[in-house]
């Protein structure tokens, strides 16, 4: 079998490529990536101890994906720039050039090279206004709660599912994948490709180097490791934002499962998240941060909310249990601790990156 990961050396896609290696020992792993992700040279070295092939290149470039010059049977696409705030406070060239052009080449690839295509695309589809709308209960102190009653389609207790509103703004980096999602839909109906596209939550764990804009969950873990402090942002400054969290292990088993099973999935969209039983408020995760690691460091408050802040996302991830038996395995108290391991055990890389 022959792999080609894009974006092979950040966060999600070095661990799907370590995942892969192990459940195919003798398989061809390519991990393509420009390196511009602070930190993802550090898993150069553990890619290639295991076998995994390195090429530096950008999707953005045509060329340098065409250089690549062989077929694969599986292309994972976990190339992009992910910052929901990307384009906010300048140009959104970036930005542009690889969510949208970069995900041209990859379908022009794929087209050619390889026709079975796992996209990685993001929660962050769904428009912030409706997002914003979601009727909330008041009672909770520490944690937005979904209140049993909606008055829009697409939300329950159990989290946003894929009929959620997208037709409303949703950052530019969300139109950016929202884009993708639907030229890879042509892409499978008027050529043939089998694909299959994946609305990811948060997705946090060992491995990732976060900072505020994108890993937000991560940093937070690391920042009481390291002993620094933080700060509570937006909706009255007080941590009380939802997100669920998806552990890689549990995106890798998601991802093998689909590629198993492509001729019938394709064309399909699934949410994959932790779900509600996987989700934390910032405050509820300061709490485990506590526990965890014994140390207590500052938290200021900053009740300014950015325009594209939402004060609660969780997946709701019934399709895909419904379409190919997944569901999340680990919670949040398994990424906090895994993380902590990942840490302690990479304290010389991680304390560059985070202290």
């Amino acid at each position: 079998m022959k792999i080609l990961i894009t974006g092979g050396c950040g966060f999600v896609g070095s661990n799907l490529a370590l995942k892969f290696r192990c459940l195919y020992p003798n398989a061809q792993i390519t991990a393509f990536d420009n390196l511009k992700r602070r930190g993802s040279e550090h898993n150069l070295t553990t890619l290639k101890d295991r076998g995994i092939k390195f090429v530096h290149g950008d999707i953005r470039s045509k060329d340098d994906l065409f250089d690549l010059n062989e077929t694969f049977d599986l292309f994972i696409e976990a190339s992009a720039e992910p910052s929901v705030l990307a384009g906010l406070d300048g140009s959104p060239d970036y930005l542009l050039q690889t969510n949208l052009v970069g995900t041209l080449n990859c379908l022009e690839f794929a087209r050619k090279f390889a026709p079975q295509v796992m996209f990685l695309s993001t929660s962050r589809v769904y428009s912030i206004a409706p997002l914003r709308e979601i009727q909330l209960d008041d009672s909770p102190d520490k944690r937005f709660v979904i209140a049993q009653t909606q008055n829009q389609s697409g939300i329950s207790p159990q989290g946003i599912n894929e009929d959620f509103n997208t037709s409303l703004p949703r950052s530019l980096y969300g139109a950016t994948k929202l884009s993708s999602e639907l030229i890879l839909q042509e892409y499978v109906d008027t050529y043939g490709l089998k694909a299959v596209i994946n609305r990811c939550g948060v997705i946090a764990g060992p491995g990732q180097f976060g900072k505020v804009d994108q890993g937000v969950f991560t940093m937070w873990i690391a920042n009481h490791y390291f002993n620094k402090p933080l700060k509570y942002m937006g909706f009255g400054g007080q941590g009380q934002q939802v997100r669920d969290l998806l552990h890689p292990d549990d995106l890798f088993d998601a991802v093998r499962i689909q590629s198993e099973q492509i001729d019938r999935l394709s064309g399909e969209v699934f949410n994959l998240g932790g779900g509600i039983k996987s989700s934390t408020s910032l405050c509820e995760l300061t709490d485990l941060c506590k526990e965890a690691t014994g140390k207590s460091v500052p938290i200021g408050s900053d009740p300014t909310t950015t325009p594209v802040d939402i004060p609660l996302y969780v997946s709701d991830c019934k399709k895909a249990e419904q379409y190919f038996e997944w569901k999340a395995g680990k919670n949040v108290k398994n990424i906090v601790d895994d993380t902590l391991v990942w840490l302690q055990e990479y304290e010389s890389i991680t304390k560059q990156i985070f202290a």
